[in-house]
């Protein structure tokens, strides 16, 4: 993590793009040393876990949070949001609609733009749709990250060592091509 938090020297923190992402484990990935932590959750797909991830407006990792499978994007939103650096807007989909998040995002001097679940009564006449759009950058950077064969597929037994991958595999998304 230490390489990945160095190269991170100007990211354009004007936008902050947040989402999660699931990453299947191999079968030998299970089964850590006992009080080693893992991150590995049961979920429908079998072993898995979950990739939190923010990106500036550039479409760049800035900060990454790893959790079980079976963790919801709107359980570990608050931590995540609560290590990343100011930001004018934190933007997201509509997985990450809580009022508490948002008023977190707020209470950060921060503008949410985040849609409204589907059976929402408030509706989304608050939401600035245009940049909106620019949401797929943080898929953009899975797509990116998850060309790296160790991060596609989870092979690490412990939590410690796949954040190692994880964070190198950001570093070359930093790097100038």
């Amino acid at each position: 993590m230490g390489i990945f938090n160095m190269l991170i020297v100007e990211p354009d923190l004007e936008w902050e793009f947040i989402d999660g992402s699931i990453v299947k484990t191999h079968q030998h990935s299970s089964g850590a040393a006992h009080g080693q932590e893992s991150a590995i959750g049961k979920s429908v797909a079998g072993n898995t876990t979950k990739i939190h991830m923010a990106v500036n407006s550039w479409g760049l990792p800035i900060h990454f949070r790893i959790t079980g499978g079976e963790v919801h994007d709107c359980k570990e939103a608050p931590k995540l949001v609560a290590e990343l650096p100011q930001a004018d807007y934190i933007i997201s989909d509509r997985g990450y609609d809580s009022k508490e998040l948002r008023t977190q995002i707020r209470v950060q001097d921060a503008i949410p733009i985040i849609p409204r679940k589907k059976n929402s009564n408030i509706g989304n006449d608050d939401i600035d749709w245009s940049l909106y759009k620019y949401w797929h950058l943080v898929e953009n950077a899975f797509a990116g990250i998850k060309h790296f064969r160790a991060i596609a597929t989870r092979y690490d037994k412990l939590k410690r060592n796949f954040e190692g991958s994880m964070a190198l595999a950001c570093t070359f998304l930093w790097l100038p091509m």
